[in-house]
This record gives C-alpha cells, sequence and structure tokens, in this order.
C-alpha cells in the first residue's frame, strides 16, 4: 500500500520535541499507510535534543528523522527570549523549503504539523499547497487563553499592558472561574518580553488547516468548548495525553540505581521533586527546600539542576549548597539526583506525591500515572497551568507565592521552608489531599479511557487522519 507522509516540525526544546515525536509514532502505529518524518533543528547549547533523536529507533521506511543544517546563532539568539525558538525556525526556512520541495516531488507530502512556535513555516506550507496544521504541547486552556487575548488586542482593541502584574480577576471562556491577571504569561501581555510576536503566532495559528492540542476533553471540557465555539479558530483535534511512557534515554546504571532506592520504599511514601529540562534554583532557595524536606519527615526522590543562566547543568559539590549535615542526616529517607528519568519515576508504587514546575507535559505524565501534585510553577505558561489543577480542576495542592507576569527561576520569590513543608505534609498526609488522591485517580482513570479504542482522543485522532487523507485526495 503507498503510504501518505506527513512532516513535522517541532520547536528544538526537549519538551517541544518529545511530544510532537510521540504523537508522530502513535500515527504510525495506529495508521499503517502513514509514514512521519521529522525536521529537527540543533539549538545554540545542549538542552537533551541531541541525545533524545539519537535515542529513537529509526525505521527508514515509515520513520525518519532529518537533522536540519545549524544555523548562525546570532540570528537568533538576540530575540526576546520567549521567541527564541521560533526565530530559529524562521532562520531555518530556506533549509525546511528545500526538504520540503524535494519530498513533495518525490514521495509527496499530506500534510505539514508544525509546533505552535514553528509557526513562520506555515508560509512554505502555503507556498506549496501543502495543508498546514498547528500542534500545541500546552494544554487547552493556555490555547484558549491565547486566542482570547490576542482576539482582545486585535478585535477589540484592548490595550494588554493594563493587566501587566495587574490585581484584576479577568473571565476567559476557557475558564469556570476568574482567572487572576498575575498568572498570565508575560509573552502574552508584555510588548517588551515579546508579546507581539507570541499574539501573532497565535494569529497566524487561526489560518492553520486545524489545531492538534495535547489535552483530553475530560479533563479541559470547557477549554475545549470554547476552541470549537470560537468561528475564527480552525478545526480542534484534541489527542491527548500524548507522553512517553516508556520514558527517555537515560543513563541505564543511573535508572538502576534510583529504582533500586524506590524499590525499597513503602507505598505511595515518597514525595518526588523535578522541575523540568530547564529548572533549577539557586542555593539559597536550595536550602530552603532541603530544610522543609528534613523537616517534614518525609521520603524524598530529589531531583537538582542548577539554574540554565549557569553554565554546569547539575551541581557538582552538594555538600557546599545544601545545610550541614543534610545529606548525613537524611541517608535513610531520602535521595538526591541529577537529571531524573520522570516517568519512570512517576510510575513507580512508591511515589505518592510530586512537587512539580507545571510543565504541561509533566502535568501529562502525573495525571496518566495517578500522582498528584503540588505546584511550584517556574516560567511560561507554568503558572496559568498550576491555577488551572488547584483552583478550576481540583487537581493539585497550591505552594503559595508571590505571583507575577514576569516571573521566572531568577525573579521569583524564595518558597521559605515552613512554608513548603507545611505544602508537603498537605500533599502527603492532608485529608483535603485526600480528596484531591481520589480526584486525580479518577482522572488517571479517564485519561486512559480517552486513549483507548472508541475513548475521545482515540476518535479525535481519527478525525485527524481522516482529514488529511481526505485533503490528500
Amino acid at each position: 500500500m503507498k503510504t501518505t507522509q506527513v512532516i513535522f516540525v517541532p520547536a528544538p526544546a526537549i519538551g517541544h520535541l518529545v511530544s510532537m515525536v510521540e504523537m508522530a509514532k502513535l500515527l504510525i502505529t495506529r495508521y499503517q499507510h502513514l509514514s512521519a518524518t521529522i525536521l529537527v533543528a540543533n539549538f545554540a547549547y545542549n538542552t537533551g535534543v541531541g541525545s533524545y533523536v539519537e535515542s529513537l529507533p529509526k525505521n527508514p521506511s515509515r520513520f525518519k528523522i532529518i537533522q536540519l543544517p545549524d544555523t548562525d546563532p546570532t540570528t537568533y539568539m538576540s530575540n526576546p527570549r520567549h521567541y527564541i525558538l521560533t526565530a530559529l525556525i524562521d532562520s531555518q526556512k530556506p533549509n525546511i523549503r528545500n526538504i520540503l520541495q524535494d519530498l513533495t516531488r518525490t514521495t509527496g507530502v499530506a500534510a505539514f504539523v508544525v509546533d505552535i512556535l514553528s509557526i513562520p513555516i506555515m508560509d512554505i506550507g502555503n507556498e506549496l499547497s501543502v495543508p498546514t496544521y498547528v500542534y500545541c504541547p500546552a494544554g487547552a486552556s493556555f490555547l484558549s487563553t491565547g486566542f482570547h487575548v490576542q482576539s482582545l488586542q486585535d478585535d477589540c482593541d484592548k490595550d494588554l499592558t493594563e493587566f501587566n502584574n495587574s490585581d484584576k480577576f479577568l473571565h476567559f471562556p476557557g475558564f469556570s472561574k476568574p482567572v487572576p491577571a498575575k498568572v498570565l504569561p508575560c509573552m502574552l501581555l508584555d510588548k517588551e518580553g515579546g508579546s507581539d510576536l507570541m499574539l501573532g503566532i497565535f494569529k497566524r495559528s487561526r489560518d492553520a488547516k486545524g489545531i492538534i492540542v495535547n489535552s483530553f476533553v475530560e479533563l479541559e471540557s470547557l477549554a475545549l468548548h470554547s476552541l470549537v465555539a470560537d468561528p475564527k479558530v480552525p478545526e480542534v483535534y484534541s489527542v491527548g495525553p500524548i507522553l512517553n511512557v516508556a520514558g527517555q534515554g537515560h543513563d541505564a546504571d543511573e535508572v538502576k540505581d534510583i529504582l533500586g532506592w524506590l524499590d525499597c520504599q513503602p507505598p505511595s511514601s515518597v514525595v518526588f521533586l523535578c522541575f523540568g529540562s530547564f529548572g533549577g534554583f539557586h542555593d539559597n532557595q536550595l536550602k530552603e527546600t532541603a530544610l522543609a524536606l528534613e523537616s517534614s519527615g518525609h521520603r524524598f526522590l530529589w531531583s537538582i539542576r542548577s539554574p540554565l543562566a549557569q553554565p554546569k547543568t547539575h551541581y557538582t559539590n552538594l555538600d557546599e549548597i545544601l545545610p550541614p549535615g543534610f545529606l548525613e542526616r537524611t541517608d535513610s529517607t531520602g535521595k538526591v539526583i541529577g537529571w531524573a528519568p520522570q516517568v519512570t519515576v512517576l510510575s513507580h508504587n512508591a511515589v505518592g506525591g510530586f512537587v512539580s514546575h507545571c510543565g504541561w507535559n509533566s502535568t501529562m505524565e502525573s495525571i496518566w500515572h495517578g500522582v498528584p501534585i503540588a505546584t511550584w510553577p517556574i516560567y511560561a505558561e507554568q503558572q496559568l497551568n498550576a491555577f488551572e489543577l488547584v483552583h478550576e480542576l481540583g487537581l493539585a495542592v497550591e505552594v503559595e507565592m508571590e505571583y507575577s507576569n514576569e516571573f521566572s527561576m531568577v525573579n521569583n520569590g524564595i518558597v521559605k521552608a515552613k512554608e513548603l513543608e507545611m505544602v508537603i505534609r498537605k500533599l502527603m498526609l492532608d485529608e483535603n489531599a485526600s480528596q484531591i488522591r481520589r480526584k486525580v485517580n479518577k482522572m488517571k482513570e479517564l485519561s486512559r479511557v480517552a486513549m483507548a479504542e472508541n475513548g475521545s482522543s482515540y476518535a479525535s485522532l481519527g478525525k485527524l487522519v481522516e482529514d488529511i487523507v481526505k485533503e490528500r485526495a
């Protein structure tokens, strides 16, 4: 049977890349007549993309990876930080155009799937008359909020800067509760932070053939319904949770050591702290976190990485930055690690709670494995995700902090040990947390039903393929 080829262009950040690759793998697993080609750009510094790509199985007939040539970092690194990935993809336009032209002439291309941050290359799809679909690795609530804010600016002539660090509460169609303006990412409100560029991305997305989002109806029904109700938003396909259940490639000995430790812990007794690819803290926050863990008395697995601004990805001498004697005193109850095999850890029955930055991939993974979250957002749309999980969905415990639109691991305030200790106790023991645990377990079941045959996401993915094939015909 002749295969129908779909080209994928992820943003070159690990959270974006893994999610899109997993969707491509799911497509070709379910549909034998489809083939997937992934175009991968290289970033100026190591974000784990290279090692992940190397670990992928290669099937030249139906699953191909094409590494794009390097481009001059000065062409994209000078942009506002929220737009750097988009600028990098923009710099790759000539290379992507050449590849797509060759493929359309030789094997044919049925569809072009681009990450929402890779939106500039929609132009190439339009030039070559290839239907372009936008993939959003974030949640439907963020997607709905972005479209609404863009509409306020462009259709209602609203000055969005008035909401920057405002104490106002706003009404969005994707939320049932009023949303604090301070939890909105600055990339939607602040011109200096790149809001014109980000809102331009949402405006361009309205011209796509369709929008694919990593979520499912049972989790974000209101947000998904609000997208469907917007006549200017194209067809929306909710196909999640898309995640790498097997986990990314890690050093086998490190994984074995971590799993060996977890195997010795009682069920649901360990609180797991991990903050994503770019999530690291400075010394003063690490000290407060260590004090909280020790005072809580709970078993813990703590992934410590230095902030992205520093050249190292891991601290080399923890004794110098953690409280004196902490590692010795907690040797029997805790384990400090560097990079964590997150999916593998969350799937282990010893893990009873997850202190997380609320990146959307991590959120999907925690729901899939039924592990309640304590929300500790750091950057991008994570504050909005945290608000949704705690106040909209009731699936998480909140780490109290001073929110602001300009929010990152560099300038957010310190979470004191006493506050964090209270959150850990609440997450692991509190009666309210038990109610949250029941809700999370229910959502775990629903997430698996959504992906199973005849489930909501299963059907939505089928509709996407049907529409792609129809366009091809």
